[in-house]
């Protein structure tokens, strides 16, 4: 049985809320081996100037701008956008009032903006969610100036949950769509040159509840896994080694240009 992480009623339903985002977010936050952090090495692949137009699309909670405000402020201007209201209001109590910033329910299908808008947009870890990815790669590189960047976060295929419905018998059952691996063909449609960048970590989980919260924050791994939660936990415990669970990250981000 696969799960395409693209089918968007469902989507829609994961992400009404923060909670299940943020619990996602933490397990990373409490047992990554890379102590600098994704949403930290993010900044250091950016390229954002000073008087730049910025655009996130997908912008969550909003995590990754604590300890960024000076690259708000560089911008003219800065547009943190999502497709769930519920989320885009703790990305702004997380981020906080900016002059230069707005806040904007947006789908990256059908971006509200005029052609060549944009300096810098960014879309992490949310284009394998989209529903017609063509499309919405159009509308960012229709918005874009030329000359301008698109930093798109995503992760391989050897990550986190695809080791773990490897260990329930149920390998393959998450398909990304824009993965490391096939992302940089669909992007090649659409921009002039696009490169990879990939960050190195890893999990190292000390307490399975913290895993059992992760794994049933989303709605996917309860659509896949028949399993009791019992049995789940068994099979994880199975794999835990001196009191540690050791897990693969494989994340990274494309930056394309126009």
């Amino acid at each position: 049985m696969k799960f395409y992480i693209n089918e968007e009623a469902k989507v829609k339903e994961q992400y009404t809320k923060a909670e299940g985002l943020s619990t996602r977010i933490s397990i990373h936050n409490k047992y990554s081996t890379n102590k600098m952090g994704l949403g930290n090495w993010y900044f250091t692949v950016f390229e954002i100037e000073e008087g730049m137009k910025v655009l996130e699309l997908g912008c969550g909670t909003g995590s990754m701008w604590a300890g960024h405000e000076d690259v708000i402020k560089k911008c003219s201007e800065i547009i943190f956008s999502d497709f769930s209201e519920g989320v885009l209001e703790t990305a702004k109590s997380n981020i906080g009032e900016h002059p230069n910033a707005e806040f904007k329910t947006i789908n990256i299908q059908d971006i509200p903006s005029e052609d060549n808008f944009f300096d810098i947009i960014i879309a992490n870890n949310m284009l394998y969610h989209v529903p017609d990815i063509e499309k919405a790669l159009s509308e960012v590189k229709r918005v874009l100036k030329k000359g301008g960047k698109f930093y798109a976060g995503t992760s391989g295929e050897k990550g986190i949950m695809e080791t773990i419905v490897s260990w329930m018998g149920i390998p393959g059952a998450y398909v990304n769509t824009f993965s490391l691996e096939n992302g940089g063909e669909k992007l090649e449609r659409h921009f002039s040159e696009v490169k990879i960048e990939r960050y190195i970590d890893s999990l190292e989980v000390t307490n399975l509840d913290d895993l059992m919260d992760y794994i049933y924050s989303g709605i996917t791994f309860k659509n896949v896994c028949k399993l009791s939660k019992e049995e789940v936990r068994t099979i994880l415990e199975s794999h835990v080694e001196n009191g540690v669970l050791k897990l693969p990250k494989d994340p990274g981000m494309f930056v394309s240009l126009k």
